[in-house]
């Protein structure tokens, strides 16, 4: 097994949204002003706000309704003991595979020439496929370690600007697919429930110390955008349409709609809790429709008052910008809401 156990850290991926680059600001504002024992990742997206307070807290709900989160998820803070040398064996077979000597196969036919180059889809594919038949011969850790190890390699050659709701037409796809396998560390006396459940559904059979929310604000549906993602993670194989090649649509976000406010509401009065702690941006001033937000700064104040006392900090930061959205003086809220207290 080899020495650097992390090859590289969960938050190693394109992800609209992502908070890496907001991360220190995050985690000292949850720490100077969030006590407790128990925090909630409730919209988990990459994982990097939980991964930067594992060293806070001692106890981790972390929860997204994608497939392709859960897994990642999994293959991190899973815990259950894996065996380094078992995966690394796999390793070496995924790496020295030659696309010439493989068959097509469901992700070389749909996605070939198209999302990446059609010798990294046969063996992206391939390992797909092989993970899948292995499943009995390796623990549920291992497993997990694989498919997340593979879901990060195929998105670093993968032919978009960062998310799947296109590929990038008419030039040669130079980005070359490379299997990196993950190695998490081990976390010891920590306690990680992992969830796949809808936000609202769960508030209501969780208790917690700290609950971070960063739910999605556009019409930009996540499941939608990241639909290559959440295929390869289920691999049910569905027939896919339209340019895109989307499968039917599933895991559609009532955030993303215009009841938005409601059901943001919904769980914040929902959550048991002692500190709400959440994130919001104000591309509601975008000239992109589907960036326009579908909640206001306003509404959110609102809301969080109706149930404790709340702190406003906010942050000049540079959004993600696929290539169309417009706008200036960008900025980063974030809202400490002391559950009770007036």
């Amino acid at each position: 097994m080899r020495e650097d156990e992390d090859l590289f850290d969960i938050n190693n991926r394109r992800y609209t949204g992502s908070k890496y680059k907001l991360i220190d600001w995050i985690k000292n504002l949850i720490e100077e002003n969030c006590p407790g024992n128990v925090f909630c990742d409730i919209f988990a997206g990459t994982g990097v706000v939980t991964d930067s307070v594992l060293d806070i807290y001692n106890k981790f709900i972390i929860n997204d309704f994608l497939y392709s989160n859960e897994v990642i998820y999994k293959g991190f803070y899973l815990q259950e003991d894996f065996n380094g040398d078992r995966l690394e064996a796999y390793k070496e077979k995924y790496t020295l595979l030659n696309p010439d000597n493989l068959e097509e196969n469901y992700v070389s036919i749909n996605y070939g020439d198209k999302f990446f180059r059609n010798e990294d889809a046969k063996i992206i594919g391939f390992i797909r496929e092989d993970i899948e038949n292995e499943k009995s011969s390796i623990n549920e850790k291992e497993y997990y370690i694989l498919l997340a190890s593979l879901i990060y390699s195929l998105d670093k050659a993968a032919n978009t600007v960062g998310h799947y709701d296109a590929y990038i037409k008419n030039k040669e796809i130079k980005t070359k697919f490379n299997f990196e396998l993950i190695m998490p560390k081990k976390l010891p006396n920590k306690a990680i429930h992992i969830y796949r459940r809808d936000a609202n559904e769960l508030a209501n059979e969780i208790e917690t110390d700290v609950t971070f929310i960063d739910p999605p604000y556009n019409s930009r549906q996540y499941s939608r955008f990241y639909h290559v993602l959440e295929n390869i993670a289920q691999w049910k194989k569905p027939d896919l349409y339209g340019i895109a090649l989307k499968p039917e649509p599933e895991n559609m976000s009532e955030y993303c709609k215009t009841a938005a406010p409601i059901v943001l509401k919904d769980l914040i009065l929902k959550l048991k809790t002692k500190y709400i702690v959440l994130t919001y941006n104000n591309t509601y001033n975008s000239k992109s429709s589907s960036s326009k937000n579908k909640i206001t700064l306003e509404e959110i104040e609102e809301i969080l008052n109706e149930v404790g006392k709340t702190k406003k900090f906010e942050k000049s930061h540079q959004f993600f910008n696929a290539g169309k959205t417009e706008f200036s003086n960008h900025k980063e809220y974030l809202f400490i809401t002391e559950v009770g207290e007036k």
